[in-house]
């Protein structure tokens, strides 16, 4: 028997908050904000993986700046 492992290609406002280890309502302020990318597909709400990587990139980049 073959198991085949199928990944996600988008993930919901509660998954990207779970995978950042913030709150729900912080998360969605973030999509609301711009700050996180993210598509509306219907009444739903989803975002790319590369797009949670970008903002993980870009709050890392900017707090580098910070500590200069």
């Amino acid at each position: 028997m073959t198991t085949t492992v199928i990944d996600r290609k988008w993930h919901t406002t509660a998954e990207v908050a779970e995978m950042l280890g913030f709150g729900l309502s912080k998360t969605k302020m973030l999509v609301v904000t711009g700050e996180i990318r993210s598509v509306k597909i219907g009444r739903n709400r989803r975002i790319l993986p590369a797009w949670v990587d970008e903002y993980v990139q870009r709050v890392t980049t900017d707090a580098e700046g910070w500590a200069a």
